[in-house]
Parts: C-alpha cells; sequence; structure tokens
C-alpha cells in the first residue's frame, strides 16, 4: 500500500483530500491527512468580524467534517519533514509516517513579534490584527465602544495573505463609522510599503482614487521599521513617523515553523515550486497548494482554487512517469468589499493585471471588474456558502483554472 500524504486542511489541503480521494484506487493508496488544529477556518470571513458582520460561530467548523471519511486524518503537532527520507516526524510519537507523495499546504501565519514593539504593551489593547479571528475579536470588541480619534492602517511587508484584505477593511471601516455616526471623529490613514494602493498599476490607481473619495489619507512608499507604543508611533527605516490612537496592522506573514524546522523553506519560510507546475524545486514527489508556496501571486483562497486542478493533473502525471505541465499562470480573483453594500471584482495573473470587463461571461457578468457594484457585494456575502459547501469539497466552479482575456477591455 502506498501512502499520498497532505500536510495541513485548510482550504488547499481539504480541496486536495476530496480531490484525490475520488481518483486514487483505495485498494493501492492510502491517503492520510495531518495537521496540528481540528477547527477550519473562513478566514475571509476575518474581515467582517470587526464590524459586526459575521461573529467567531460563522468562521469556524471543525475540519473532519469536510473531508472524505476514506482518509485518514491524524490531529497532531509536526516536529519536522525528512523529504530526503520520504517521511514526517510528528512532536508526540517516535514512529514515523512515511509517504510516496508529499502535498504541503500548511499556510501561512502573522508574526507580529518580527517588528520590534509590536508587542509591547499595545497588542490587543490599541494595536489590533484581523488575520487571526482571534485578532478580529478583539478588535470587534474594542470598536464597539470606540468614540474616535486617529485609525491608522498598515501592513509590515510583502508577501501577505489576500493583499486587498487592507484595502477592504478600510473601506468597511468608513462605512461602520457612518452608520455609528462617528465619521467626522475618526482620522483613517492608510500606510503601505507599496508606491500606491495596490501592488498592480491600473487597480492601484483606481483603488486610490476610492480612498480618496472617502477620506482616507494614503501614505505610500512606508517601510515599517518599528512600532513605539509608548508614544503611539510608528517609524519607518527613513524614520518617518505616524502618530496613532488606534493601531490595526497585518504583520510579516511566513510560511508554518515546520517548514524552518525541516530545512524546507526561503527566508519567511515559504517552499520554493516550479510557479507554472507547483512542484517543489528540489524533491519531485512533493508539491504544494496554497500559501504554503512562493509562487509570485496573490496568497488568497480563489488562487488554492486556481491551482487545484493543475496540481492534481500533475501529480497524476508524474505517477504515470509523465513530465508535469506548465499550465499555472498565477490565476487570482478577488471580490474588494468597498462598503455600503457595494463591492469590486479583480481578476489578474502573473502577466496581465487587473483590467475592467465583465466576469465570467463577457458582457454580461454578472460581476463587474474594477467597477463597484451591488451585485459584487452580494457576489462577496455568497462566496462563504459556496465555500463551505462546494469549493473545500473540491467540486467545479463555473471559473476556468487560467486566466481568460474574454470580457476584459485591455
Amino acid at each position: 500500500m502506498k501512502t499520498f500524504l497532505i500536510l495541513g486542511s485548510g482550504t488547499g489541503g481539504t480541496m486536495v483530500a476530496n480531490k484525490m480521494a475520488n481518483l486514487l484506487d483505495p485498494h493501492e493508496w492510502q491517503i492520510i491527512v495531518l495537521d496540528k488544529d481540528e477547527n477550519h477556518y473562513y478566514q475571509p470571513g476575518f474581515l467582517f468580524i470587526p464590524f459586526g458582520i459575521y461573529s467567531r460561530a460563522d468562521v469556524v467548523k471543525p475540519k473532519r467534517n469536510y473531508l472524505p471519511k476514506s482518509v485518514k486524518v491524524i490531529f497532531s503537532e509536526v516536529e519536522r519533514i525528512e523529504p530526503d527520507h520520504n517521511r514526517i516526524i510528528l512532536a508526540d510519537s517516535n514512529t514515523p509516517i512515511n509517504y510516496d507523495y508529499l502535498v504541503i499546504a500548511t499556510g501561512s501565519e502573522i508574526h507580529p513579534e518580527e517588528t520590534p514593539g509590536m508587542l509591547d504593551g499595545g497588542w490587543r489593547k490599541n494595536i489590533f490584527d484581523f488575520y487571526t479571528v482571534d485578532g478580529a475579536v478583539a478588535l470587534s470588541r474594542f470598536l464597539r465602544f470606540w468614540k474616535g480619534g486617529r485609525m491608522v492602517v498598515n501592513f509590515t511587508e510583502m508577501p501577505i495573505k489576500c493583499p486587498v484584505a487592507p484595502l477592504e477593511f478600510l473601506f468597511l471601516a468608513d462605512w461602520y463609522f457612518h452608520e455609528k455616526g462617528i465619521r467626522d471623529k475618526v482620522e483613517i490613514i492608510y500606510a503601505t510599503p507599496l508606491p500606491g494602493a495596490f501592488t498592480k498599476p491600473r487597480a492601484s490607481s483606481i483603488l486610490g482614487d476610492m480612498l480618496e473619495q472617502k477620506g482616507i489619507s494614503l501614505v505610500a512608499d512606508f517601510n515599517l521599521m518599528e512600532v513605539d507604543n509608548s508614544k503611539q508611533v510608528i517609524r519607518s527605516y527613513d524614520e518617518k513617523e505616524i502618530p496613532y490612537d488606534l493601531l490595526v496592522t497585518v504583520p510579516t506573514n511566513m510560511g508554518s515553523e515546520v517548514i524552518a524546522r525541516s530545512g524546507m523553506g526561503d527566508d519567511l519560510n515559504f517552499v520554493p515550486v516550479h510557479k507554472h507546475t507547483l512542484q517543489s524545486t528540489q524533491w519531485e514527489n512533493v508539491w504544494v497548494i496554497g500559501d504554503a508556496s512562493n509562487v509570485p501571486t496573490s496568497k488568497a483562497g480563489s488562487v488554492a482554487h486556481f491551482m487545484l486542478d493543475i496540481l492534481v493533473e500533475n501529480i497524476l502525471r508524474h505517477m504515470e512517469g509523465l513530465e508535469p505541465l506548465q499550465k499555472f499562470d498565477g490565476h487570482a480573483n478577488c471580490f474588494i468589499e468597498s462598503g455600503f453594500e457595494k463591492g469590486i471584482l479583480i481578476d489578474f495573473n502573473y502577466d496581465v493585471e487587473p483590467l475592467p470587463g465583465m466576469f465570467p461571461l463577457p458582457g454580461i457578468g454578472p460581476f463587474s471588474l474594477l467597477r463597484e457594484s451591488a451585485v459584487n457585494h452580494w457576489g462577496k456575502m455568497l462566496f462563504r456558502w459556496i465555500y463551505w459547501n462546494v469549493l473545500l469539497k473540491g467540486e467545479e466552479m463555473p471559473f476556468e483554472s487560467q486566466m481568460t482575456m474574454a470580457g476584459k477591455w485591455s
């Protein structure tokens, strides 16, 4: 009996488990899913918790509920991966788990300790993240009674999970403070290391204009050096200071620490892969999906979905002695909630920046690209149901893995 091992059962790992359970012969293959956490988190929902739209219960469910019954699931901390020996060592067992194929789906995590001063006194008091469920819930409690002041939103460095999330937070905050009747008492500043509002020029221009229209100040090229909560300022490497009353931060994002312990990652613990095949650059029976890899595209759940069919096809080809196909194009697709029941949609890949148009049907949509619409908002809200009931199960979605230019206006 051969072993197909999936390390991590977040979005990517769960989708792979559901796909492979239908494709591998159970008389020949045993599928094992290994994870340290029994809870599955709907991470796009974290963004809505600070504003009272979602609660913790809306974004947390048992992982076992979304994995096939035929799959062996082990919840345990992993001490290290030994890819040269095709095995994994658990923290609580001396017996290794051997594998024939390994899919790494360990995701990424925030590391506020990487920024001097971020954890010194203000953490979860007047400094918050919303990239964890605990951080989002704590921020919700703070905002419920906050009377106003200067709110600074910042992210420390790229890459981060879903680069549009800080912009969504800003837009929702603008809406939320209007709803509470205190928008005139809140100054909102966005301090970003990017040269503009987003990573791609056309989208950056449009999103930057939206920030300006909403009265949100953009401070570009702000490379965070330290947080000084005694003075309540953030300080850049060129000694620029921005005062705050409330700091909402996206700390440094890094791959899992087990990747570091195993010597398999880059400086940020992301596993190097061939960006078009998703195969490890060093071990041919190791494949990576989602945030855990170093592919130069967005670390969003949609990207893991677009990776899925290509990754599965390439693994099956490799099992048959065939070369993997270089088909993954970095496709990313993100709804951007813009407040007041409107949203924007962007669709892009390694080579093509977000463009205006209609998606997924040319000229029909129903979703508008790079333009606010109520339909985009409802698409974002509907996605939670789709995530739990369709996407995690690895079922077909009406979107191609490769990005298409159909319906886009270049």
